[in-house]
């Protein structure tokens, strides 16, 4: 090895100006050392924190040139960043370091940090040690360099550390590591795996004569929309004439599959369903064809009780099938470069109790290796709890995007695309014109259906839910079941009893089972995985889970083993998949908190959920328990949610009595009584006193309209806006009849508020019952999608608008009223940069442009830009 380590002066001393503050005159005497950092005494501008990243990012500017192994990097950065904070308390002026030397101040530095031999192995101490004498060599340049009074009184000792650096930085560039051929070769083997590997789309429900299994990605992908909040967005402090002031402020929406474009790190929330992991699998296969980074898929579930894997077990820990054949380094070298893309799915499928272990594992990776991209997916519910807070976010370089519901134009686009390719198929498999005739009416009674009836409108909000429901119009020959439930339950029998035989699937094996045994099966192993606390088994576990089930159902016992079993419900219900190393999983994790909450009540075990109740991950298999349950044991349960929980924390203790309000939507029986009862429990509980806790109230769903006061008696503005924060996110038409009756306050807040949940409601309704009749004045009508457009030029247009979702420019140019528009402010990436198209608005006088967004060309002249 190497007797010393290289940090060159070019990207080292940016890094040490963060670690010293900047004199307001050139110093003319000797300055306490302490004195000078940025994180030590009053008013220091940084923290321990800060000092820990300029660590790590000296780790990574040394790594290439000699480091122990790429596990042992992130307890080498601990341990430096342990000792630069040492600087403020070894009480030394800066000509005294000067006159130490490197070396000597570094030893002085050591010896004031205890436990660096015993948190270190050999290899990694050696490299800390030799690291820390670069460092410090960086540090006595810059006291020099700022010092007048250095350089006239030590000259000789200012000479020789000006040398020592420029030897280092001669040295380093001799010594930078280029890619050689070995690692050229695999990645490219490499990037051809993961196009064949994520290039192809599985989607439940596609229930076609003679289709395949999996659809290939380029010609099924859907380009989500993904929103992005400010900090204003979170407080809901965004105020001032012509300012969106909504509580959730000025939101950028992107489209999802060029997030990274502008962001390094990328926090992506979204519902189950909603369609991350497919843009996980759109990420990889574009970077793999771009050759410009280096994806690295990595499913929390493969590792979520080890820990996030060194860079070196990357691959091992996926059981990836190139593993074994990666040179030696490989994923250090590509983490070095700054040429990867590590695409992290899932934290919500780790327990909760290791997501913080797996986020502060990633935290301290991504302070190594900075300039990767980097992409988290998670549901919502997973990391409202401070996974990673707000604050966190920005230090860490991070931006939280969530992915946005599918617009009314995307559903739209989504059905036409599906039943084009099913008459595709039609054709393929022989049928005739008949059938391609009934399939173009299945399309447009499902068109009607979704923008006329609202539960459709509610469930049409990701691609696996538009799959499902485009799939069952058909299998109904136009006609749908209504609510979340029996959507899931005639999902369940298209699937279970109904696909194969439709299809003349008679004999793909000799299994023959109903719908009843192979859902009770499937039950098992949902139930399974949910008391587990994971989202996939082993193939063995899977197994030995059959084979104790096969006894009590004598349906299936005749039929095999629980191995045969398996792989008859593998091939043939199509809600299971099993991973090249075995690993199965469900295909959609919604089937399997069903399935799950329907196992809990047949085994009589519904008061279990109690202990549960107060976690969001929970809601929905909770929510679907009680749907159900018997009247009786439903009685009894919410009872038990209403009652005391001395050991929870109040926000835990209303989440679960919130939750008995929430179940009210789903039962099918109940006695008056216990309504009544849920009624008077949680009616104080929406009495919001803050804009988070009016927003939070949302999800109980419309029972919580009739738990609000009146608007009318409210005479406070502060508290009407809250009133409508909740109101407007009731995702139901009957929460129109209420904020109808906030539509002529005066409130430019609350206007904004309710202008902005357009897109959530049925178009045509709230246009004519609340947005024609808000007061215009200083407020910019959000517009996210053509029929939007459409209902705001019939109502005449108005003189503001912002363009909130991603509308092609000739929709624009012919959906804006030419004559009243005069501000315009795009909030949504533009289809095309070029705004010449804006010089047929002869009114336009101000054209905002949201900072986050590419930037335009070709504006007209006249018209006055702001941000």
């Amino acid at each position: 090895m190497d007797p010393t380590v290289r940090t060159p002066s070019p990207q080292a001393l940016p890094l040490i100006h963060r670690l010293f503050r900047t004199p307001a005159q050139p110093p003319t005497a000797p300055a306490p050392v302490p004195s000078l950092t940025t994180w030590h005494g009053p008013g220091a501008p940084a923290t321990p924190d800060d000092v820990h990243r300029v660590a790590a990012e000296f780790i990574q500017l040394a790594a290439p040139y000699a480091a122990p192994t790429a596990a042992e990097l992130p307890a080498v950065a601990d341990v430096l960043a342990r000792t630069l904070l040492a600087v403020a308390e070894v009480d030394l002026t800066d000509a005294d370091a000067v006159r130490l030397g490197p070396q000597g101040y570094a030893r002085r530095l050591r010896g004031a940090v205890q436990g660096v031999d015993r948190a270190l192995s050999p290899e990694a101490a050696w490299f800390h040690d030799a690291l820390l004498v670069s460092v410090c060599l960086h540090v006595l340049h810059h006291f020099v360099r700022r010092s007048p009074h250095i350089q006239q009184q030590m000259p000789g000792h200012s000479s020789r550390i000006r040398q020592l650096v420029d030897l280092d930085d001669a040295e380093a560039a001799v010594r930078s590591p280029e890619r050689s051929q070995e690692d050229a070769d695999f990645e490219a083997r490499y990037a051809e795996d993961a196009v064949r590997r994520y290039g192809w789309l599985t989607i439940v429900g596609v229930d076609l004569p003679n289709a395949p299994d999996r659809w290939l990605l380029e010609d099924t992908y859907l380009s989500l929309e993904a929103e992005e909040f400010t900090e204003e967005a979170e407080t809901g402090t965004g105020t001032g004439a012509g300012t969106d002031t909504s509580a959730d402020g000025p939101r950028t929406v992107l489209l999802a599959d060029r997030a990274l474009d502008g962001h390094e790190r990328v926090l992506l929330l979204g519902p189950a369903g909603s369609g991350k992991t497919t843009l996980v699998q759109w990420l990889a296969v574009s970077a793999a064809r771009a050759r410009a980074r280096v994806p690295f898929v990595l499913p929390v579930r493969r590792f979520a009780r080890e820990g996030f894997p060194a860079p070196d077990d990357f691959l091992h820990a996926v059981r990836h099938p190139l593993a074994d054949e990666a040179p030696e380094g490989w994923a250090v070298r590509t983490l070095l470069a700054g040429r990867a893309l590590l695409l992290v799915d899932g934290i919500d499928e780790a327990p909760e109790e290791t997501r913080g272990k797996l986020r502060d594992q990633l935290r301290r990776l991504l302070r190594v290796f900075s300039g990767n991209g980097c992409l988290v997916t998670s549901r919502p519910s997973a990391v409202e709890d401070g996974w990673l807070s707000q604050e966190r976010l920005s230090e860490e370089g991070f931006t939280q995007l969530s992915l946005a519901p599918m617009s009314r134009d995307q559903v739209t686009r989504f059905v036409r695309d599906w039943h084009a390719a099913a008459m595709g198929e039609e054709q393929n498999g022989g049928r005739d014109q008949q059938d391609r005739e009934a399939l173009r009416t299945y399309e447009q009674r499902l068109l009607h259906s979704v923008r006329i009836y609202r539960e459709l409108r509610q469930l049409a909000t990701n691609p696996l839910m538009c799959g499902l429901i485009c799939a069952l119009n058909r299998d109904r020959s136009g006609s749908l079941p209504q609510g979340r439930k029996e959507l899931y339950e005639a999902a369940l029998e298209m699937l279970l009893q109904r696909r194969d035989p439709e299809r003349d699937v008679l004999y793909a094996d000799d299994v023959r089972l109903q719908q009843e045994p192979r859902e009770r099966l499937l039950r098992k192993l949902a139930h399974a995985m949910l008391e587990e606390g994971v989202s996939e088994l082993p193939h063995r576990r899977v197994v030995d889970i059959l084979d104790g089930a096969l006894p009590s159902i004598p349906a299936a016992r005749a039929e095999g083993g629980g191995e045969k079993i398996f792989r008859h419900l593998l091939h043939r219900t199509g809600l299971l998949r099993e991973q090249g190393d075995g690993a199965v999983d469900f295909i959609h994790h919604t089937f399997q908190d069903y399935l799950a909450a329907k196992e809990i009540v047949a085994r009589g075990r519904l008061h279990s959920l109690v202990a549960h109740a107060h976690r969001p991950e929970w809601e929905e298999v909770i929510r679907m328990a009680a749907a159900h349950a018997r009247p009786e044991e439903c009685a009894e349960f919410l009872q038990q949610l209403l009652s005391a929980a001395p050991e929870l924390r109040r926000p835990q203790v209303n989440h679960r009595r919130l939750m008995a309000a929430a179940c009210l939507d789903h039962v099918t029986e109940l006695d008056p009584a216990i309504g009544q009862l849920v009624h008077d429990r949680t009616k104080y509980l929406v009495r919001p006193t803050g804009d988070l806790a009016a927003r939070s109230l949302g999800w109980v769903g419309p029972i919580v309209l009739e738990l609000l006061p009146d608007p009318e008696e409210v005479t406070s503005d502060q508290q009407a806006l809250l009133l409508a924060l909740t109101a407007t996110r009731v995702e139901d038409d009957a929460a129109i009849d209420y904020l109808a009756r906030l539509r002529d306050r005066s409130s430019l807040a609350i206007r904004a508020e309710l202008a902005r949940p357009w897109r959530h409601f049925d178009t045509e309704r709230y246009a004519r019952e609340i947005i024609a009749h808000l007061d215009p004045a200083g407020l910019y009508f959000p517009v996210s999608d053509t029929a939007e457009l459409a209902a705001l030029r019939d109502l005449g247009g108005r003189p503001r608008i912002q363009v909130a979702g991603v509308i092609s420019t000739a929709d624009l140019l012919n959906g804006l009223d030419h004559t009243q528009l005069t501000h315009l402010w795009l909030n949504a990436e533009p289809t095309d940069p070029d705004m010449s198209w804006l010089s047929e608005f002869t009114h336009l006088q101000v054209l905002r442009v949201n900072p986050r967004l590419p930037r335009v060309r070709n504006v007209p002249e006249g018209v006055t830009i702001t941000a």
